[in-house]
């Protein structure tokens, strides 16, 4: 019999803690939020916002939080399921979306705020990144108002790998470009290359117009039509080709800058003629199986008459 070695000894596991539930679930990463969530003392508990990006299985979500003792408060919200009030009904996860959905928002928040009108944003799509420096600070807008600084939001990617071209950073750019001061560089934007450390603008341009999409879309019309209809039959539905798809994209973003409000929230009311069915008592279950005993023994004896 070999000898073991004890490693987790009874101390050790007497001493164990149990990590926050939402850790273990993989949901939040705390290290991560405790720095985009703790204050200065001396800012008097002036809250500090994020720009929260999450995804799920068909929709962008991108919402501006600030966290309290007793939970988060969100100050606006937009996702890309909204995006067909603007004329966008396909498409509503890619990076394209994420950018629209990433517009939405800044533009949203500015107006609930009264800064829409100080800080339009960039309304020139050419994806460079624009900041100017007031004092020893540096701003992500184009100018900085005498009277009324940006609002500053910090981005929270949660538990997603922040890699080049990731669609996270679609949103960002869209909310920069919306107006808000989100600090960011060019580095994990489509175009980057880390070798060479040269920013190529252009490309980045083309995917935020769904460039990207339009390519693969006449590709596989060329290679594989049949597999062409089925993916992108939503598409061919509402009429959109891939030649149309930048001006498509032109039209959302000067439909939101105009209206970026909310949409009006329906009444719900439930359907009331529903009626759950009453639960059986112990006899009558009994009953219900003697019943069913008796009519399968009088079948059986039929069978052998």
């Amino acid at each position: 019999m070999t000898f073991t070695k004890v490693q987790k000894s009874k101390a050790y596991f007497s001493r164990f803690q149990v990590k926050l539930r939402r850790r273990r679930e993989g949901r939040t990463d705390y290290r991560q939020r405790k720095r985009l969530c703790t204050q200065d003392k001396n800012k008097y508990q002036s809250p500090k916002y994020r720009l929260v990006v999450r995804f799920t299985n068909k929709f962008v979500i991108c919402q501006i939080a600030y966290s309290l003792i007793d939970g988060d408060r969100i100050l606006a919200q937009a996702t890309s399921a909204e995006l067909e009030r603007y004329g966008l009904s396909v498409g509503l996860k890619n990076y394209a979306a994420a950018y629209c959905t990433g517009l939405l928002v800044a533009r949203r928040l500015l107006k609930k705020v009264g800064l829409d009108d100080v800080y339009e944003g960039n309304t020139e799509v050419d994806a460079e990144v624009i900041s100017c420096e007031v004092g020893k600070k540096t701003y992500y807008v184009d100018e900085v108002d005498e009277d009324k600084r940006p609002f500053r939001a910090l981005l929270d990617v949660g538990c997603r790998a922040t890699t080049t071209g990731c669609r996270i950073f679609g949103a960002l750019k869209g909310a920069a470009d919306g107006g808000l001061d989100v600090p960011h560089s060019e580095k994990r934007f489509p175009g980057y290359d880390r070798d060479a450390k040269e920013y190529d603008a252009d490309m980045h341009r083309e995917r935020i117009f769904g460039g990207h999409v339009g390519e693969y879309m006449e590709y596989l019309e060329e290679e594989d039509n049949t597999k062409y209809k089925e993916q992108f039959a939503g598409y061919l539905a509402e009429g959109i080709e891939a030649d149309g798809l930048e001006e498509l994209y032109e039209e959302v973003h000067e439909k939101m800058r105009e209206d970026p409000s909310p949409a009006e929230k329906k009444s719900f009311s439930p359907d009331k003629s529903f009626k759950r069915k009453a639960k059986l008592s112990h006899a009558e279950r009994k009953a219900r199986v003697q019943a069913k005993k008796d009519a399968k023994n009088a079948e059986l004896e039929a069978d052998e008459e």
